[in-house]
């Protein structure tokens, strides 16, 4: 059973030590949900493998803390290893660390001057339509009703605000099978797609500046695929391209400019999901940041902070340890990390 009066470290190490990857979430939802509803102060409802967690004081600002609680597979990085500073091993990073905080602020703060809502959440790591996080937005947004929320996301103890989008397109090429050594009888779809790796090569991507923070586009191949035999000239050829735009582009400008790009290709979308906006001039972000120290870094990759913009709730990211260090097999988070994000909820959540 999870003791939510642990030190957030040894919290940590107990989350990271309950295997949870993701479509494998049930004993560590089991154990989380155990303990919360053993909170008095909150109400606790669970869907599927998602908790959420409310205090209902009545006061005149709700936040949202939430994270998600599974990890991508294992890679000779489990169970967690507190070596001086450092604690390693699998989820210490991307998220159980920011989870381990959450769950120390709903045990050790029953009387919040804020109310908060806490969402520790299933399957983000996988494909979208998983996303407990995001099924609550799509069948109970209700009880995602808040001011602010704070996304307990790797963010080196500091803010990073918005969150760049991402589109995933197949590019594919069509050509005519042969026996290779009569190639001249076919058409080789491999060589038409050397264009496609061209125009990517030579793409100079934007770099914007909103709210002050710079957000830098790219437009890359993540994949290719083709060929048929050793001695078959191929008839098809996909390159996978990864657009990561800046949160100023929605999705339809995203998928025209790629479009654009590489007009005169057939281009099929796999995967899409919107940036968000920083939001930084709305009262309850700009007040957060400032309470934490002032500064504010634009946030490289997508993360959940664009479910809540899409409700409406202006949402940072801000927990501890490098997100450069998510999914690797070194994964670790500074002692410190989780020792600074802690207090600063704390007195975020403790003073008017």
């Amino acid at each position: 059973m999870l003791d939510l009066t642990r030190d957030v470290v040894s919290l940590t190490a107990d989350l990271v030590d309950i295997a949870s990857e993701s479509h494998h979430e049930q004993r560590i939802a089991d154990d989380v949900e155990t303990a919360l509803r053993a909170l008095p102060h909150l109400r606790v409802e669970r869907d599927g493998h998602t908790l959420v967690a409310r205090t209902d004081l009545g006061r005149a600002e709700r936040v949202v803390l939430a994270g998600h609680l599974d990890t991508v597979p294992p890679n000779d990085n489990w169970p967690s290893r507190l070596d001086g500073d450092t604690l390693w091993g699998l989820g210490t990073c991307d998220m159980k660390g920011g989870v381990a905080v959450a769950l120390r602020v709903a045990a050790t703060i029953p009387e919040p001057v804020r109310d908060l809502t806490f969402v520790l959440y299933e399957a983000e790591e996988v494909e979208a339509r998983f996303n407990g996080l995001g099924r609550l937005v799509r069948e109970r947004p209700e009880l995602l009703a808040a001011d602010f929320a704070i996304l307990m996301e790797p963010s080196n103890a500091g803010v990073e605000a918005g969150c760049q989008g991402t589109l995933r397109v197949e590019v594919r090429t069509t050509g005519e099978r042969s026996h290779s050594a009569r190639w001249w009888m076919g058409h080789n779809a491999i060589h038409d797609a050397a264009e496609v790796l061209v125009r990517l090569r030579d793409y100079v991507p934007r770099e914007v500046d909103i709210d002050g923070l710079v957000y830098r586009e790219g437009l890359n191949a993540v994949g290719v695929r083709g060929g048929v035999a050793g001695n078959v000239i191929p008839d098809e050829a996909v390159v996978t391209v990864n657009f990561r735009y800046a949160p100023d582009r929605s999705e339809d400008q995203a998928l025209a400019h790629v479009r654009e790009v590489l007009a005169g290709f057939e281009l099929t979308v796999t995967d899409s999901a919107p940036g968000a906006l920083p939001g930084l001039d709305r009262p309850a972000a700009a007040a957060f940041v400032e309470a934490v120290g002032g500064e504010v870094a634009p946030k490289f990759g997508w993360t959940d902070v664009a479910q809540f913009t899409g409700l409406g709730v202006p949402a940072v990211n801000f927990g501890p340890g490098d997100p450069a260090f998510a999914h690797k097999q070194d994964e670790h988070v500074p002692v410190d990390h989780l020792r600074r994000v802690e207090a600063a909820l704390t007195d975020w959540l403790t003073s008017s």
